[in-house]
């Protein structure tokens, strides 16, 4: 499916956060299905129709169709539902003092896929901090003050352009994106597949990166004090050069549930990286944190017999 205008599909488009909006939603064409349990809209293409939501495993009834804006790239799934399946199967066989019959729950569960909507950010940041650290202890403790100017660049911030991206969702695709797997976009490559529309507006997404881009710009100011305990007390920043994608990323997830209470698993479609969430057994845990204990008492009792302590 490769055309020679594939490498356009990392272009990134500038946003003036003081221009009024010029890019208003319009009627893409699909029938919107609409989860019945965590309001989630998506779309299937082809063989992928289901009576399940991809994200939460909910029903999903026929829904209006909604107004959404147009995507402009996507990385179609490098990654198919074999190789994902497998991939699910190995992650739960190594999770530390988890329940024997856990992998049997897991088997009987459902994969879904979907391509989940994303940004990517780009920014300048002109910023200005005031911080603070300690040295010494007791009486010689003194809290020292400390200023400062700095700029920092931000490229392709990925921030999930839907309510329904979950913490884990994100997580297990987070680390994969590269641009240069980004293909224009194309109805061709969603079929078979699950995918959610872009319905934000880039002014939200901004606010949603906000978060994000302030533990960031903090973890950037204490580093460039280089010293232990550093404080960020304050910082401010002017914001210029945003460029922005919408985007969709491709994810398989695991539903299942574990007595009756439900769980995910999650695997990136890029490479097939894997997070997830699983139960623990309290006998084995209780059995595990015993032999730490005793082990430790041995070792206490070996060093004070040999008079090291």
């Amino acid at each position: 499916m490769a055309t020679d205008d594939d490498h356009k599909a990392a272009t990134e488009f500038p946003f003036n956060p003081n221009a009024p909006m010029a890019e208003p939603p319009g009627l893409q064409g699909d029938q919107v299905h609409q989860c019945e349990t965590c309001g989630g809209g998506v779309i299937f293409t082809g063989p992928a129709l289901s009576e399940n939501c991809p994200y939460c495993n909910g029903s999903v009834v026929l829904g209006i169709e909604d107004k959404a804006y147009a995507t402009m790239a996507l990385v179609p799934f490098r990654v198919d539902q074999k190789y994902a399946t497998n991939r699910i199967t190995d992650w739960v066989s190594r999770r530390f003092a988890a329940p024997n019959d856990l992998a049997s729950f897991a088997a009987e569960g459902r994969v879904a896929n979907i391509y989940a909507p994303f940004w990517t950010f780009d920014s300048r940041e002109a910023i200005e901090y005031w911080a603070s650290y300690t040295t010494g202890s007791g009486d010689n403790r003194r809290r020292h003050h400390v200023s400062g100017k700095m700029d920092v660049y931000f490229d392709d911030l990925l921030v999930p352009a839907s309510d329904h991206v979950t913490p884990l969702i994100r997580d297990g695709i987070l680390h994969d994106f590269r641009p240069e797997y980004l293909r224009p976009y194309r109805a061709g490559y969603l079929a078979g597949f699950a995918a959610e529309r872009h319905t934000m507006p880039v002014r939200k997404g901004l606010r949603l990166n906000a978060q994000d881009k302030d533990l960031l710009i903090r973890n950037k100011i204490r580093k460039r004090v280089g010293k232990r305990n550093t404080q960020v007390d304050r910082y401010r920043t002017d914001t210029t050069g945003i460029h922005y994608r919408r985007i969709l990323l491709p994810v398989w997830i695991l539903h299942y549930s574990y007595r009756d209470k439900p769980k995910k698993v999650v695997v990136s479609g890029i490479d097939g990286r894997t997070f997830g969430e699983r139960p623990f057994c309290p006998w084995k845990l209780a059995g595990y944190s015993a032999i730490l204990t005793t082990l430790v008492m041995a070792l206490g009792l070996v060093w004070g017999a040999t008079g090291i302590l």
